[in-house]
């Protein structure tokens, strides 16, 4: 899976945990080697990142035998190198789904992992429209890359229009395509399956997670297995008890083999409802997955963490958060203060995404690079080498431009506008700015409560001030010279609830999370 959010061993995980530190050491340096003493001379670069961490993911599921691959797509499908899994007969393969990413394929134990026993494609946004295109039509062609001839595909309810391509892909490729029902269809009696992922977006990733599942249990016989134990897979951990019998259908028949119709107004069959089996229930309720929909209560402050960075999974981050914030109840003096930490990153529609959020009437938001700290030394993992301090800042101080812009908009303030600004002047040390806060010096303040911060371990520092245990309280000697900084400071030390929205970036997520729990870091 990818991207990663604390540490790069999260991407390789066997039973639902990430590889130790000593088996990534240990399968790194095999793969690089034999890819250094193997390489052709005329091309002297080894593999891009993704590409060598896919090649060493797929070393290690071999390496260590393991039952089930659970393979998801880096970017698009039809050229993502972990398509590499084809449609060819050789040994056996599956997969099953993990989390809600539109494109999943996998393979089995055995040599030669080449064919998959099923594929997903979850619900689809836009995003890397530089390389997948800048429509859904467009990603949805992409995305019935990894259609196979013969092997069963899944997807969820979709646009029509991209539906229509994803039907065109399935039926070029021989691949019988299913529309998952929905989740309400497998609940009995009105009784609702839990799920352990907050959000009402996560009730079509259960639907497709469940046929899924039960698609690779059918292919590989394992419905009649009556053990204690699940079978070893790479993308779950060892389940409880399997269910002696495969989950039962509901009148709606197997699976049949059927084939994309040539004929015109052929739509997508929907797939059978049946029965979860006990583990299937017990995996839907125990789900978690860092990053999304997580909230982390640390006595008077609340972080609600959601990678959202897409214009649909932002829509639900916003639905999410106000259910889960803002219909909390208030504290008898109405001191709540609630703030917006936010970045984003590459082609991304930045204006559409804040836009988006406005509706939270966020106190105050807060802008930073994904940079835990100033300092690169310790934060390998999560350093992007292709980007510079001084290029992220320059984004932060546009997406707090745009920020404000879109509130002058939607208030009808004049709201002051600070000159451009020149980054690299901002990185020195300032005895007037102080050593926390990266904003203009200004002759009077803005009307919009908005703040650009160098790097994460800053922007927690305000935000908190000293009340979370896992956040040093920041200078108090002219760290916030700012009359922004300075009259918030006073808010959230006084306030007795603080509720603080992350989003716009998986980095940013992890960036915080490795802070918030350094656990995680172990």
């Amino acid at each position: 899976s990818s991207p990663h959010l604390v540490q790069v061993r999260e991407r390789i995980r066997i039973n639902g945990q990430p590889i130790s530190k000593e088996q990534f050491n240990k399968y790194f340096w095999l793969v690089y080697n034999r890819l250094e003493e193997t390489k052709d001379p005329a091309r002297a670069s080894m593999p891009a990142y993704f590409r060598f961490l896919t090649i060493m993911a797929f070393h290690v599921f071999l390496q260590e035998k393991v039952d089930l691959a659970v393979v998801e797509v880096g970017i698009g499908g039809a050229y993502d190198c972990t398509n590499i899994i084809r449609w060819e007969r050789c040994g056996g393969a599956g997969a099953a789904p993990r989390a809600p990413q539109p494109g999943w394929h996998g393979a089995s134990r055995g040599a030669c992992p080449r064919k998959p026993v099923v594929c997903g494609v979850s619900s689809l946004g836009i995003d890397h429209t530089s390389i997948l295109g800048d429509t859904l039509e467009k990603i949805a062609w992409q995305k019935g890359g990894i259609f196979k001839p013969g092997v069963p595909a899944f997807t969820v309810v979709q646009p029509e229009r991209p539906l229509e391509v994803l039907r065109a892909r399935a039926r070029e490729r021989a691949c019988p395509l299913y529309l998952c029902p929905e989740l309400d269809a497998f609940e009995e009696s009105g009784r609702a399956l839990a799920l352990g992922l907050a959000g009402d977006h996560q009730r079509s990733n259960a639907a497709l997670a469940l046929q899924l599942a039960r698609a690779w249990l059918q292919h590989h016989g394992r419905c009649g297995e009556a053990s204690t134990h699940g079978p070893r897979n790479a993308g779950g951990e060892r389940g409880g008890r399997v269910s002696p019998r495969c989950p039962s259908l509901a009148g709606s028949g197997e699976l049949m083999d059927v084939l994309p119709s040539v004929e015109a107004g052929w739509t997508v069959p929907l797939a059978p409802v049946f029965r979860p089996s006990v583990a299937m229930v017990q995996g839907l309720r125990e789900a978690e997955w860092l990053g999304r929909t997580q909230v982390l209560p640390h006595g008077p402050v609340t972080w609600y963490l959601d990678g959202a960075h897409t214009m649909s999974s932002v829509q639900a981050c916003v639905r999410w958060f106000r259910q889960a914030a803002l219909n909390e109840d208030k504290p008898q003096d109405g001191s709540e203060v609630r703030v917006l930490l936010f970045n984003a990153t590459g082609d991304r529609d930045t204006a559409a995404l804040l836009k988006l959020l406005l509706p939270c009437q966020f106190d105050y938001a807060v802008f930073c690079p994904n940079f835990t700290e100033v300092s690169v030394v310790g934060s390998a993992d999560q350093q992007n080498f292709n980007v510079t301090l001084e290029n992220a800042l320059t984004r932060c101080l546009e997406n707090q431009k745009t920020w404000t812009q879109l509130l002058e908009e939607k208030v009808g303030q004049d709201v002051w506008l600070a000159p451009p600004l020149e980054v690299g002047s901002l990185l020195k040390p300032d005895a007037v700015r102080g050593a926390l806060l990266l904003v203009p010096s200004a002759e009077r303040p803005l009307n919009s409560n908005s703040l650009v911060f160098p790097c994460i371990s800053h922007a927690l520092q305000w935000i908190a001030q000293g009340r979370d245990p896992c956040v040093p309280a920041p200078a108090a000697k002219g760290a916030h010279p700012h009359p922004v900084a300075s009259s918030g400071a006073v808010l959230l030390q006084e306030a007795a609830a603080i509720r603080v929205l992350v989003t716009g970036s998986l980095h940013l997520v992890g960036g915080v999370l490795k802070l918030l729990d350094p656990a995680l870091s172990q």
